[in-house]
């Protein structure tokens, strides 16, 4: 895999109680474009419930937590129909799994002693990576393959949830390739 992005988008984080992160694509010439909002809405205890993009223009993206009390599990919906799922658990796993439909994906904290996360293919490896300031207010998300601009949205959010559980390394890519590839029917 290169490790020149293909893609490079900038997301700057403001308010507090109801956060609104800015998505900006940044060109290879150095200009900024900018992509749309992602607000997050927290419902009567304080825990994000839901939360929608808006792009300049485009889809609306809804992203939705499902009901559970063990974990937390959100969806991405667009035009009414469930695009993508996830499962968000708490623990020293520290590795949240994607289901597209089609094929698993994994978010896995980025090597060495600092914020982010790492979107990973069993197959392919590394798709894309976000990395975060330690006070989450703002990232850099890096596109490596060809992936649906939904997804990486998608990923950012969850991310964005347990922010600080992507501080200390988490279990190395290879492992968890491994272990997929163990699985797989």
């Amino acid at each position: 895999m290169s490790t020149t992005p293909l893609h490079t988008y900038r997301v700057k984080v403001s308010g507090l109680w109801t956060k609104r992160h800015e998505f900006s694509r940044i060109e290879e010439d150095g200009s900024v474009v900018f992509e749309g909002v992602l607000t997050a809405k927290r419902g009567s205890w304080g825990r994000v419930t839901e939360a929608e993009y808006r792009p300049e223009k485009g889809e609306v993206l809804f992203l939705r937590r499902d009901p559970g009390l063990l974990r937390s599990q959100f969806s991405l919906w667009t035009d009414g129909t469930e695009w993508l799922g996830s499962s968000l658990r708490w623990g020293f796993k520290r590795q949240v799994d994607l289901s597209t439909g089609s094929k698993p994906l994994y978010l896995l904290p980025i090597s060495g002693l600092r914020a982010g996360w790492g979107l990973y293919a069993p197959k392919s490896g590394e798709n894309a990576r976000i990395v975060s300031s330690l006070t989450g207010r703002s990232s850099r998300l890096e596109v490596f393959r060809r992936l649906d601009f939904p997804l990486l949205v998608f990923s950012y959010f969850l991310g964005n949830q347990v922010h600080l559980e992507s501080i200390l390394p988490g279990p190395a890519p290879e492992k968890v390739k491994a272990r997929a590839s163990a699985t797989a029917v």
